[in-house]
């Protein structure tokens, strides 16, 4: 069995190599007819060839439902057309070297005299000058049309479709991210469409290029029939001693059936072209069955046909024994159309019928559960602009540029983000809503600008006043006309997109503990046990850490806007302090710790000079804070308790502090003991949310590679 599969693999093996040596022997026979004298038997069989090679396109095409299936087929139409131009310059030299020598009648390429005698209307033992005539019309005339409509209308679609194709790029790899971020389709379908996108690009791109071969392919066929016939002349009465009018007879004859052999595969190929760029990318079904489609879709449109020829049957000197017929025969296949459309309806309706009946019952019970969206963004109807494809789709690609940001900034893999509609809603009014509970909302006037005064303000202009949604900042709305008024004044000049994006990006950063669940925790450590299963497998198993557990301190550090990315060094660390009890805050403090420099560096003045200014907190100020505090018993964070008399001295101390240095463009850092740090956080978290607070482990951990700078004490 086993040297039976064997005997079988290189069987293949070899059938498969012997098929790419074809195709390359085929190319090096190409290039050799070019220059080598072919016999005429030989010539005869490789002009049949031809054909047959063409007609097989041509069905290969009609028979194949996307134009970019068909993958392979400029690169084929490049073989086609220098296999039919290398049988042009043979034929030529086999004209240029027989004809005067054996004439007409006894030339050996019996093709040649085949299609000649077809449009000639003559036989090859009895032509005709008649016939000759003749001939030499119909065959300019197909020259002409070859030349002008097929052949320029299929390299004109060819741009066109090309051009259009790289300029719709962009929006369609916009919608395939939309709908990713949507949630409508998953990563690997994502890959799949894109793909299928750039197949579609790469094939239209790659035919704009091969439509100008088969154009070339036909100017240089008639420039070859040009040159069989003036050569030919001079070379029978020249060289064959022939007269003129028999040498002109001869090589026109000659010269005519070259130009039909050389050009019915060339308009084959042109037809080919021209379906395959006209065809539809998006559509599944052949071309018969499209054109079936279309043209069965009304019964009406047959039935006035009909009637029309009945008609024009009533005219004098029309062929009403013609007409009446035909005309018959359309109204009554119209008839039948029309017949069975009906009874598909009556049947389409009775089906939906069932179906809503059938929902109806299926739905009469509620869901158990109504399943909520992770993330969700809904829009006032005269916001919808924002996220159309035809518009651009802006929102779209800030939507997801901002779960690209958090995942570098916090380390934290946003889930997909759901864009809907809300007639509830006002018209120009949002809302992000995290687990179905509203997170933020805001107005939006589409078609305007929102200016803020930055300070750097050279001139006032006049707006409807409003404020920022992300910050509370006072603002102004402004039309698209004065917008460069704005600019030019100094104002910071913000469109609608981008104020939503802000808007979310804050907010999800604010809310990012919430975001984080036990699902997103395990996705985290998987990714990290792919590439470090030693340090997951001491945290999970060696000492017992549970999903909840690591998801606490991750939400703990989110929550202070503190970035998870470095997830190893956090994973250490619990497993360095996992023989100790497992309390949630004291693991999260350690972590700040192992993070120190990464925190530090978070807020330094300068990253050049790396200097960190904090406000330290005085010894009897955490003298207060621990005597207020108290462990709650369920062992969660210690929290602290003022009375009223020391949290207004508290506040007040803390107020004063901030604002002296807030008025020095100072960002607001309090230092203190690692002993009372989560009670200062938890102390202010009501009265002043945002406010940094350090550790002195902290700072120390970063090393000489922050500079601290002392702005002041709170004092108590």
């Amino acid at each position: 069995m086993a040297n039976n599969a064997g005997v079988g693999n290189r069987l293949k093996n070899y059938f498969g190599n012997v098929q790419n040596h074809l195709v390359a022997s085929f190319a090096i026979v190409i290039v050799l007819m070019l220059l080598l004298p072919v016999p005429g038997v030989f010539l005869d069989v490789l002009m049949i060839c031809n054909i047959a090679l063409s007609i097989v396109i041509l069905l290969v095409v009609l028979y194949t439902p996307k134009s970019s299936d068909f993958t392979v087929f400029p690169r084929v139409l490049l073989f086609a057309t220098l296999y039919g131009l290398a049988l042009n310059v043979s034929s030529t030299r086999l004209i240029l070297t027989r004809a005067s020598a054996t004439g007409y009648a006894n030339f050996p390429g019996n093709m040649l005299k085949a299609f000649s005698s077809i449009v000639t209307g003559d036989t090859i033992s009895n032509p005709s000058t008649t016939g000759l005539v003749i001939g030499m019309v119909i065959f300019i005339i197909l020259i002409i049309i070859q030349v002008i409509v097929i052949t320029k209308g299929a390299t004109r679609v060819s741009e066109v479709a090309a051009r259009f194709s790289l300029d719709a790029m962009n929006q369609k790899f916009f919608a395939v991210d939309s709908e990713l971020n949507s949630g409508y389709i998953t990563d690997e379908q994502a890959r799949e469409k894109k793909a299928s996108i750039q197949r579609d690009i790469d094939f239209y791109s790659s035919m704009d290029g091969a439509s100008k071969f088969v154009s070339g392919n036909v100017k240089a066929g008639i420039f070859i029939t040009v040159i069989d016939l003036v050569a030919g002349i001079i070379t029978g009465v020249a060289i064959g001693n022939m007269g003129v009018g028999e040498a002109a007879g001869t090589y026109s004859r000659l010269t005519i059936g070259d130009g039909l052999l050389g050009q019915l595969p060339s308009l084959l190929l042109s037809f080919a072209t021209g379906l395959i760029v006209t065809g539809n990318s998006s559509n599944d079904e052949v071309l018969g069955e499209q054109i079936k489609k279309q043209f069965t879709g009304s019964g009406y449109v047959f039935i006035i046909t009909g009637i029309t020829l009945a008609l024009m049957s009533l005219i004098p000197s029309f062929p009403w024994y013609l007409l009446l017929p035909i005309g018959a025969l359309f109204v009554f296949y119209g008839y039948l159309l029309v017949r069975r459309q009906k009874t598909s309806f009556a049947k389409k309706l009775e089906e939906e019928q069932k179906s809503k009946n059938k929902q109806s019952s299926e739905n009469g019970d509620a869901s158990p559960v109504a399943p909520l969206d992770p993330l969700c963004l809904e829009l006032g109807y005269a916001l919808i602009p924002l996220v159309n494809k035809e518009n651009g789709a802006e929102l779209l690609e800030r939507v997801t540029r901002i779960r690209r940001e958090m995942a570098v900034d916090l380390g934290l893999v946003v889930p997909k983000i759901r864009i809907i509609d809300n007639m509830q809603l006002n018209p120009d009014e949002y809302s992000f809503k995290i687990r179905g509970i509203e997170a933020g909302r805001a107005r939006i006037k589409l078609g305007y600008y929102m200016c803020m005064n930055t300070g750097n303000v050279t001139e006032e202009i006049k707006g409807e006043p409003t404020h920022d949604p992300t910050f509370g900042l006072p603002a102004i709305w402004v039309s698209e006309e004065n917008r460069a008024d704005a600019e030019n004044a100094g104002y910071a000049v913000v469109d609608p997109p981008t104020i939503i994006a802000t808007h979310l990006t804050e907010i999800i950063k604010s809310h990012a503990a919430e975001i984080l669940g036990r699902l997103e925790t395990k996705a985290i450590i998987d990714a990290v046990k792919e590439k470090n299963p030693v340090v997951v497998d001491e945290v999970l198993n060696t000492y017992k850490y549970t999903y909840g557990d690591i998801e606490k301190v991750l939400q703990g550090l989110l929550r202070e806007r503190v970035s998870i990315r470095n997830i190893v060094i956090i994973l250490e660390t619990l497993a360095n302090f996992g023989n100790l009890p497992k309390n949630t805050w004291h693991l999260i403090e350690k972590v700040r710790e192992a993070l120190g420099l990464q925190i530090c560096l978070q807020y330094v003045d300068d990253e050049t000079s790396k200097t960190l200014s904090v406000l330290q907190l005085s010894q009897s100020a955490s003298e207060m804070i621990l005597q207020h505090s108290f462990t709650p018993s369920d062992g969660s964070e210690p929290k602290v308790a003022f009375d009223p008399v020391d949290n207004r001295r508290w506040v007040n101390a803390l107020s004063s502090a901030i604002v002296a240095v807030k008025e020095k463009n100072y960002l607001p850092i309090i230092l203190c003991d690692g002993s009372v740090r989560p009670l200062v956080r938890s102390s202010i978290d009501f009265e002043m949310p945002g406010t940094v607070v350090l550790s002195i482990n902290e700072v120390m951990a970063a090393g000489r590679n922050v500079k601290l700078e002392i702005l002041g004490e709170i004092n108590v």
